[in-house]
């Protein structure tokens, strides 16, 4: 294997999961496309190589180029594990969200800074089969990189829309929409906005030690809202194609940032006070699968 998940943060990568609309970084071009196997099979995709001055950018797309996979199926360790395996420290994720609050308008953004998990059916961790880490969840994304993405953000959304800097997002399972009552429960929460991917690939993030931020395009009101239209497949696409080119400018724009800033993250250190289990414990199956995360600990 090569070295690049122990790249410095002067040199590592910024990594681009692209979601519902977002299939591609059209503000640039691609310099080269990278097929990665890992130990949780393949990736959603290939992963794209772009450069803004002296950062890379890998992209991939969540769902696959050909939207095939659904929030349930999406290989969502695959995707970071191959992410971390090239030198990725910061994730953007540019996602579709429904708004469970009037004063996020459809069309506006949400940079979100907590999740309520409600899925029941995805991997929560990468560490189990014979190894054990605890990691801090209490800023499930990254502050820093949350901070870059906002301020970014009020400077390129169009006028007449609004970009809201935290929130909490309600974590789905999906596919298909809430009902009107779950809607309401959530709304009752004090949740912000409603989405099925974030919260997963958040998680596993943390514990790959990448620092991770959301950039929650809304596209609707979900179904509390009864004097709108009712949320629809056709209103989603709609919506995210409007807002995917400010989302590409963002992008974009933030990772002119980082190439100078390189933030650093409390998430590119979880493990140092997570990890439980003794390199000597743990069976080699295991090891060979979670070294790219355990192996600046254990050199």
């Amino acid at each position: 294997m090569n070295k690049e998940h122990l790249l410095p943060i002067e040199q590592s990568r910024l990594g681009v999961i692209g979601g519902s609309g977002f299939y591609a970084i059209k503000t640039i071009n691609c310099l080269k496309e990278i097929e990665i196997d890992t130990p949780y099979g393949r990736p959603s995709d290939s992963i794209k190589i772009f450069k803004v001055g002296n950062l890379e950018l890998a992209f991939i797309a969540r769902h696959g180029k050909n939207h095939q996979f659904n929030p349930t199926e999406v290989p969502y360790k695959a995707n970071i594990w191959a992410l971390r395996s090239i030198g990725v420290r910061w994730i953007i994720a540019p996602s579709a969200v429904g708004s469970l609050q009037e004063q996020i308008r459809p069309l506006d953004i949400v940079v979100p800074d907590q999740f309520i998990d409600r899925t029941n059916n995805r991997p929560a961790t990468f560490f189990s089969e014979g190894i054990i880490a605890h990691v801090n969840m209490g800023d499930p994304f990254c502050p820093n990189l949350s901070r870059i993405v906002t301020d970014i953000g009020e400077k390129y959304i169009p006028s007449g829309r609004q970009i809201h800097k935290g929130g909490t997002y309600l974590a789905m399972e999906g596919p298909a929409f809430s009902t009107r009552a779950e809607s309401n429960l959530y709304r009752k929460w004090g949740c912000s906005i409603i989405g099925m991917t974030n919260h997963t690939e958040a998680r596993l993030a943390k514990e790959a030690e990448i620092a991770y931020s959301s950039l929650s395009m809304v596209t609707d009101y979900d179904c509390w809202n009864q004097t709108q239209q009712e949320v629809s497949v056709e209103m989603v696409l709609n919506n995210l194609k409007i807002n995917t080119d400010v989302a590409n400018e963002i992008v974009f724009e933030t990772a002119k940032k980082i190439d100078i800033l390189r933030p650093k993250s409390n998430s590119h250190k979880a493990l140092s006070t997570g990890l439980m289990t003794q390199k000597e414990q743990v069976p080699l199956k295991t090891l060979s699968k979670v070294n790219i995360f355990t192996d600046y600990y254990w050199i």
